[in-house]
């Protein structure tokens, strides 16, 4: 009567549980998993013999039941409909591999000895001897006799449970049970009995069941539909199509643009032949130096695919050290050109006895908050003045040093949103981007997207980071997805599960596949910021002449 009742009760909850499933409750469906992969896995192994295939067979088992759980009508039949699935599974197995059940283990001679004395990754497993030992001690049994078994010592020797899962009376368990340990030899009886206790699956075998999962129960019917309004040349796909295909087009021409535009916007700063000279030489070396940064990333990576399996820890050492000695030089690179032109106007002021002011166009709004000018935009032609080093300070800001309540755009801006080629702030975009949301070449913060993004979560062509990372080349102590990678869980379902369920990832994504239109936010800016030097260059000619 209590087993009765028990079974009842278990599968109403199982009713339940698949209704949580339907509405796309993940959670739900692992319940369901870590309530019979016990029964499933023993099932598999009864009939296969082999403690992989049971698994495989096994996760094939839920994921098949995940796909198709809509189909249940019954749901209060789920352990029966679970059970059916699972035998179809190992018969078309059975059949695929050309074997029958009692010759599936290898044979105990064949096994090869340990190349060495450490255990395998958890606790709780076997070696391949004791497997072979244990199958070759179960394979004698009838399946009749050695389903219960296998199941008896997996559900903590607990005959109701056996019952419940294989749906028979208590006494026809027990007999059975009898049955199955007299078939048993002595001498063997006491290792089988802990060989499977060690094999049961556990919580890893729920995480691998769910990560192989589809992420709705929708997904296959969203995409169909997707597709059939392709197909169609709906409005709306050509729409999507469109925008997509121009941004994937738009990105790469706005990155050949930016430094283009960074080089004729200094040359038109220029205010004199050897200062043009100075520019030129400056980009010549910053080319050299990128060259030569891009030659021995690239030989990280021709090595990386070996290098990062075998010593993980020295590929991280030296992709931080290879990165960060690029941004110090490039930075030292920075200070000495910014040091040289200034030479130049001081050479330049004393062959003519000082040097006109340089033209500025500044706009200052009338209104302000809290002392600071609501509007604050300053543009000057001097590639080192007193304009330069005095600071662009409001609420939004723009100039070659700006500093930002809200918002500051310029050559060095710290605001919690900012642009520049160095960006300080919460969410900062620029060449070197250090903040809590970074965006830029080189992103630095806690979550980091970039060229190359170093974070807590990383995402970029080089993503570094300490809980997850994705990218073409994604390092993390945790979780990472990438062409060469390395972390605990590395390009496998439970990574991708993590990755792909992380909101940083899922918003990164999204933006990256529409880069050309986001770069339009720095790159309009910045074309009508030279403008208006070409325009303060042809007022100061006219002025000379």
């Amino acid at each position: 009567m209590m087993t009765t009742t028990m079974s009842a009760a278990a599968a109403n909850h199982d009713a339940e549980l698949v209704a949580a499933s339907l509405s796309g409750n993940r959670d739900a469906f692992g319940q369901i998993v870590s309530r019979y992969q016990s029964l499933i896995c023993s099932l598999a192994y009864s009939a296969t013999g082999s403690l992989g295939t049971s698994e495989d067979l096994a996760q094939e088992t839920f994921i098949t039941a995940w796909r198709h759980l809509r189909h249940l009508r019954e749901r209060h039949k789920l352990r029966a409909w679970l059970c059916g699935i699972a035998r179809n599974r190992i018969n078309s197995s059975l059949r695929r591999d050309g074997r029958e059940p009692v010759t599936a283990a290898d044979q105990l001679e064949a096994v090869p000895e340990s190349a060495s004395p450490e255990p395998l990754p958890h606790d709780q497993a076997i070696g391949k001897e004791e497997e072979a030992i244990l199958w070759r001690s179960l394979e004698r049994i009838p399946e009749i006799y050695r389903e219960p078994l296998v199941l008896f010592y997996r559900e903590h020797q607990s005959i109701e449970n056996v019952a419940t899962a294989l749906e028979l009376s208590e006494d026809a368990v027990k007999q059975r049970l009898s049955r199955g340990r007299k078939l048993l030899a002595e001498e063997v009886a006491a290792f089988v009995e802990g060989a499977l206790a060690r094999t049961n699956p556990g919580k890893a075998f729920t995480i691998g069941v769910l990560a192989a999962l589809p992420l709705t129960l929708a997904t296959s019917a969203k995409a169909a539909a997707l597709g059939a309004a392709a197909m169609k040349g709906g409005a709306t796909a050509k729409a999507a199509g469109g925008f997509g295909a121009l941004s994937s087009i738009l990105s790469p021409l706005v990155g050949l643009i930016g430094p283009w535009l960074q080089y004729r916007m200094l040359l038109d700063t220029a205010k004199s032949d050897d200062e043009r000279l100075g520019i030129k030489r400056y980009f010549r070396k910053l080319a050299a130096l990128i060259f030569a940064f891009g030659i021995s990333l690239f030989a990280l990576v021709l090595l990386g695919g070996k290098f990062v399996t075998t010593h993980p820890g020295w590929f991280a050492v030296t992709l931080i050290v290879l990165v960060a000695g690029f941004v110090f030089a490039a930075a030292r690179f920075a200070m000495w050109s910014d040091r040289m032109f200034s030479e130049h106007r001081m050479q330049r002021a004393a062959r003519e006895g000082g040097l006109p002011a340089s033209p500025v166009w500044e706009y200052r709004s009338r209104l302000e908050l809290l002392g600071l000018p609501l509007v604050h935009i300053r543009i000057s032609r001097a590639v080192a003045s007193d304009a330069r080093q005095m600071p662009v300070k409001a609420w939004f800001a723009a100039g070659d040093s700006a500093y930002g309540v809200l918002f500051a755009f310029g050559g060095f801006a710290v605001a919690p949103v900012c642009i520049g080629g160095i960006a300080i702030g919460l969410v900062p975009w620029g060449g070197i981007a250090l903040g809590i949301l970074p965006i830029g070449g080189f992103a630095f913060g806690v979550w980091a997207w970039g060229g190359f993004a170093f974070g807590w979560q990383a995402f970029g062509g080089c993503a570094l980071a300490w809980n997850a990372a994705l990218g073409g080349l994604a390092v993390a102590r945790d979780f990472a997805l990438g062409g060469i990678a390395h972390a605990a869980q590395v390009n496998n379902p439970i990574a991708e599960t993590f990755v792909r369920g992380q909101v940083f990832f899922q918003k990164m994504d999204v933006l990256s596949r529409h880069i050309g239109w986001l770069n339009l936010l720095w790159l309009v800016p910045m074309l009508a910021w030279w403008r208006k030097l070409r325009q303060l260059k042809a007022a100061t000619h006219h002025d000379a002449n």
